[in-house]
């Protein structure tokens, strides 16, 4: 019942001067609104950022031929690098990597696919068995190219889903023979892919299978691995090396960078997680910054109030009233304030977000923005903090009001 008395006298101090207590709550509430929505957005960013990132290996390094730009040993520039099997065991036999693969293309990077008088133009990918690694395929049906199939080389053929689904048209396509670019092909494979339908309409064949069916003898057009997380931070550093060796067999400067192109993935979603977490730093600077406002109007609208009920304060202290219980009192009067405000701002903030991620078309820019439960909770334990803080200055000021001085200025 105590409680409850203090509840009811907490909420008629308050509604002495209505609009008053209105614009300064609406001060804070603006303020957790703002941070929380601030923060959705940041997240929703995030999001879409990784989703980007959801096809290729976060881990991975992407080595591309390319063409001299600096001359080396009297060779010209302009000379084409041209990558070789020997350069794939290389590196698997020499360099600290988790996965490996190469990749080699024919006649371009598509072809026909056939099956049962049904046909269209699939991308075609001839590639070692860590590749699936590397493009995050997941198997649906049967198995992925394995050892067994490059060294025999093996006419056998792994198809995505939408492969699948226009020569298939729901058969079970495993054990069947397609048609590619000419010659059969056994699929012994369905995957899907999280890069989407255009990912799922690749075909994967073994490299040796292809290198011999289609001309390319040794050749590769990319290498690609992936390192453990023990070796995240030494990327450069392993990169460097692969090239330095890679500089070595085919005669270029390894300081060239159009000799070879690299696409280290790993640098750049380092570099990113680093700009999402400056991201975070300002988001918390402006939001808490806004919030702060709020909590300095609090603070002297409790200093005002106190002047106010100077006369008031007097004389409970005139009957036996401890300064304890006057801190407390004005304490717990612009803490209600606070905590009523920011969670209401708090509420509207997650209301809109929950909006938008329910009505928000897809985008280029924000998925899935939201606010998880711990800025939550930082935030409403900053609210309940920076009330207190609000309100001791005034408490204090209260809790020296002497009741003769107060009774005489009433």
């Amino acid at each position: 019942m105590r409680a409850l008395d203090r509840v009811r006298e907490l909420a008629e101090s308050l509604s002495r001067h209505p609009l008053r207590t209105f614009l300064t709550m609406l001060s804070v509430g603006w303020g957790t609104f703002v941070l929380v929505v601030l923060l959705g957005a940041g997240t929703g960013l995030q999001n879409h950022v990784e989703w980007m990132f959801r096809d290729d290996a976060t881990n991975s390094v992407w080595i591309y031929e390319g063409e001299t730009s600096l001359p080396f040993a009297g060779t010209p520039v302009g000379r084409p690098v041209r990558l070789r099997n020997a350069d794939h065991e290389m590196v698997r036999d020499t360099v600290d990597v988790d996965r490996l693969t190469a990749r080699f293309y024919f006649r371009g990077r598509s072809a026909t696919a056939a099956y049962a008088g049904r046909s269209a133009g699939f991308g075609v990918r001839s590639v070692h068995p860590d590749h699936r690694y590397l493009e995050n395929t997941q198997m649906t049906a049967g198995r992925f190219i394995n050892a067994l199939d490059l060294n025999k080389r093996r006419k056998v053929a792994v198809i995505g889903q939408e492969v699948s689904k226009y020569l298939f048209r729901g058969a079970d396509p495993l054990g069947e023979w397609i048609d590619v670019a000419g010659v059969p092909m056994r699929v012994v494979g369905v995957f899907e892919d999280s890069g989407g339908e255009g990912e799922e309409r690749q075909i994967y064949l073994p490299i040796t299978t292809a290198q011999a069916a289609f001309g390319g003898y040794d050749h590769i057009d990319q290498l690609m691995f992936t390192l453990t997380d023990a070796n995240i931070d030494s990327s450069k550093a392993i990169t460097a090396q692969v090239t330095a060796a890679l500089a070595g067999r085919h005669g270029f400067d390894p300081a060239d960078k159009q000799a070879l192109r690299i696409r280290d993935n790993i640098e750049g979603y380092q570099r990113i997680q680093q700009l999402f977490t400056l991201l975070d730093s300002f988001v918390w600077l402006v939001g808490v910054g806004t919030v702060t406002v709020g909590i300095v109007g609090v603070g002297n609208i409790m200093l005002v109030a106190v002047r106010e009920r100077t006369a008031e304060i007097g004389l409970r202290k005139a009957l036996g009233a401890t300064p304890g219980s006057i801190v407390s009192s004005v304490v717990q009067e612009a803490v209600l304030m606070t905590a009523v405000s920011g969670y209401s701002g708090i509420v509207a903030g997650v209301v809109l977000l929950e909006a938008v991620r329910a009505w928000m078309p897809e985008n280029d820019y924000v998925r899935d923005p939201q606010v998880t439960l711990l800025p939550a909770a930082v935030a409403a334990v900053l609210l309940v903090l920076f009330g207190g803080v609000a309100g001791f200055i005034p408490a204090s000021r209260a809790a020296r009001i002497q009741p003769v001085d107060a009774l005489r200025d009433a």
